[in-house]
């Protein structure tokens, strides 16, 4: 693994010039935010040594290097997903990469079904905890000291300092923004009615296929980390529509606009 990390960096120093200090994961109809990078080098996955291939619509497919708000990027446009069939170590695999090359911060963002009552499809919701569902935990297996520690602590997975600027952002700037819990399950399917209630009723505010297993390998490797959920249909016992991957990625596309505004400034002045 140490090996296959260290092959994969190099090929990509060796691409994208200047070293990058924080890293961005964009979830499903999200990728447009890359839109805002400026002198961008395009890098798809197929072309990286070691790289799963991303086989979701929505998921571009694409690393890319460049300047945003002052700060050398790293983006992934296009996550891996455990439901795609890969292990937990490649779901994992880009953020470890993206610590070998310098990344100290990373932003990951995703489409998510939401069930507090209080949310509203089209919501921006900042992630300040989660509830871990999948059946796997990529730390599972041998502990490499060089990546971080056997037993890795999980009291602070998302930066209270973080939040407290997207805070501040959004207050200045007139963002609507909502805070929740985020419950990470494995999918692929949607929930059902009681799934939802029963994901409330443990402490969730909206619940998703991603995004878990990334922060989890950040934190064990000292990151910081910033997360965004962009709540794109609604569940529970009282909620009779059906959702489908067109509506969630129709979602996320309207709710760019504010997306990209609190992004732009988090970058800017993290």
């Amino acid at each position: 693994m140490l090996e296959k990390i260290k092959q994969t960096a190099e090929y990509l120093n060796a691409r994208c010039g200047q070293k990058p200090t924080l890293g961005i994961i964009l979830g499903t109809g999200l990728g447009t935010l890359v839109d805002y990078i400026d002198d961008k080098i395009y890098i798809p996955y197929k072309e990286i040594p070691n790289f799963p291939v991303s086989t979701v619509e929505g998921h571009s497919g694409n690393l890319i290097f460049g300047n945003m708000g002052g700060k050398r990027v790293m983006a992934m446009q296009g996550r891996f997903h455990y439901y795609e069939g890969y292990d937990m170590k490649a779901v994992t695999f880009p953020v470890r990469v993206m610590k070998a090359m310098g990344v100290e911060t990373l932003f990951v963002s995703n489409a998510a079904g939401g069930m507090n009552k209080e949310f509203r499809v089209g919501d921006v919701m900042v992630i300040t905890d989660h509830i871990n569902l999948f059946p796997e935990n990529p730390l599972r297996g041998k502990n490499y000291e060089e990546l971080g520690p056997r037993f890795p602590a999980m009291t602070e997975p998302y930066s209270k300092k973080l939040i407290a600027l997207a805070d501040k952002i959004a207050q200045d700037e007139n963002i609507r923004i909502v805070h929740g819990v985020y419950v990470g399950t494995p999918g692929p399917t949607f929930e059902t009615p009681a799934e939802y209630e029963y994901f409330r009723i443990i402490g969730g505010d909206a619940v998703g296929m991603s995004t878990v297993p990334e922060v989890i390998v950040a934190r064990h490797a000292d990151m910081h980390v910033f997360g965004i959920s962009v709540i794109t249909d609604l569940g529970g016992k009282d909620i009779t529509e059906v959702p489908s991957h067109e509506e969630v990625q129709k979602a996320a596309l309207n709710a760019q606009p504010t997306v990209v505004a609190l992004m732009k400034n988090m970058v800017h002045r993290c």
